[in-house]
């Protein structure tokens, strides 16, 4: 190697020491980006001829750079649409960036509604997911993940469930049921909230009353309504429903019950057919225990439910690890919003850095493959929290040295060689 060539692979040490410390550089700028991936310079060394059949080398240069995709530490930020992926995978977004309209992924997943209810990112990308298809589930389509920010409508109540003891004990009633004084003669009463069909609450009344302790014990019971909220509307302040009859074993199991539906005509919305749900009467095959039963205990009300509710807002969401978005409204329903999705790639190392912590897909990456979180190697969704940067300063401080040193030692070698060449010109003086 000549002189002059000594300089020349002085140089492109320089150079490549040069590149490999803007790398690092870029590293530590961004210690604090959300879900960014430290790079590193891979060097590899570059020949400029042979010398006594034997290749000698030009130098060196920045064969690559590598982006590393080692998980970084989770920040917890408490705000329940800033998501980390707990594992592989990237959240996927569309829109335009840098004038490329296509998807991109990424680890930063501090996300936020906008005023049409489409999540996106910082940059107004919008995040791709599963829609929900409007029966608690999502759509299999890939689409922009948009939440219905709208108010739910009113149910009406179809069915209403009581899971109650009579009171084994309770001595046979002696009085004549009277609709219009049922507190007096009934040995045992509850309520139950249900709606109409405009979300309007109403307090259905059941008033029990045993008639028979023998062969099988016997309550007549009766359901009831407040009569200003019917149609016709009635001045009593109570309207009977229905009526029927209930039976129990030696046991204390419910052998069978006749009433199972009543009507209410409601003032100013829909009829209403609500189903009586009792239990499973032996009778019918059930086990007579897990609705109302009769043993030797205080008549009391265990568990009561039925199915309709009023309308209700959008009061807070909630994600799961498996990227499912659920609505809490303020009437206390809960229904699945959307899915975010996750991509893999079969090479990460293949992936495309776009900026903005945006990552674009290539033939080395291999296509993206879309699916939810949890699945096919796709890691989990942690809502709540944010990947920080996975650049770890101790060690870009170690590498910067290093690089410092290197590109000292590259410029000492074409001082060195200055001075050669010097003094093979002073040789002619």
């Amino acid at each position: 190697m000549s002189i002059i060539s000594t300089m020349y692979a002085g140089a492109s040490g320089l150079n490549a020491h040069s590149d490999a410390m803007g790398i690092v550089s870029d590293n530590i700028a961004n210690v604090n980006t959300v879900g960014f991936k430290k790079s590193r310079a891979n060097f590899a060394d570059v020949l400029g001829g042979t010398m006594r059949g034997k290749g000698v080398g030009q130098g060196s240069m920045v064969n690559s750079v590598q982006t590393s995709f080692l998980q970084g530490s989770f920040l917890g930020t408490g705000n329940t649409t800033d998501l980390a992926i707990g594992g592989d995978g990237f959240f996927v977004v569309n829109g335009t960036f840098n004038g490329v309209n296509n998807n991109f992924y990424t680890r930063n997943g501090a996300f936020t509604l906008d005023e049409d209810g489409f999540v996106q990112n910082t940059d107004g990308l919008k995040v791709q997911g599963y829609a929900s298809d409007g029966a608690g589930g999502v759509a299999n389509a890939l689409s922009d993940l948009q939440i219905d920010t709208g108010s739910i409508q009113p149910n009406a109540t179809a069915e209403m469930s009581i899971v109650a003891n009579l009171d084994a004990e309770q001595a046979v009633s002696g009085v004549t049921w009277d609709p219009l004084d049922p507190s007096n003669t009934s040995d045992f009463s509850t309520a139950v909230t249900v709606y109409d069909s405009l979300g309007i609450e109403h307090q259905v009344e059941v008033y029990f009353q045993k008639t028979a302790a023998s062969p099988n014990a016997t309550w007549d019971y009766h359901v009831m309504a407040p009569g200003a909220e019917l149609d016709p509307a009635s001045a009593t302040p109570l309207v009977e429903l229905g009526s029927g009859t209930a039976t129990f074993g030696t046991d204390g199991s419910l052998t069978s019950y006749d009433l199972t539906s009543v009507t209410a005509n409601w003032l100013g919305a829909d009829s209403a057919d609500i189903a009586l749900d009792f239990g499973s009467d032996t009778a019918n095959g059930g086990t007579g225990v897990d609705g109302i039963t009769q043993y030797a205990l205080e008549s009391s009300v265990s568990f009561m439910s039925q199915d309709g509710h009023t309308s209700g807002d959008l009061a807070g969401l909630a994600i799961n690890d498996a990227g499912i978005l659920t609505g809490m409204f303020s009437n206390g329903q809960q229904r699945t919003l959307g899915q975010v999705a996750l991509a893999k790639f079969a090479s990460n190392d293949g992936l495309n850095r776009a900026g903005s912590s945006l990552f674009a897909s290539t033939t080395d990456s291999g296509q993206a493959v879309v699916g939810t979180a949890g699945t096919g190697g796709r890691g989990t969704v942690i809502s709540g929290s944010l990947e920080a940067s996975n650049v770890d300063l101790a060690q870009q401080f170690v590498e910067m040295i290093s690089l410092q040193r290197g590109f000292q030692s590259n410029s000492r070698s074409i001082t060195t060689a200055d001075e050669m060449l010097g003094d093979v010109l002073a040789i002619k003086r």
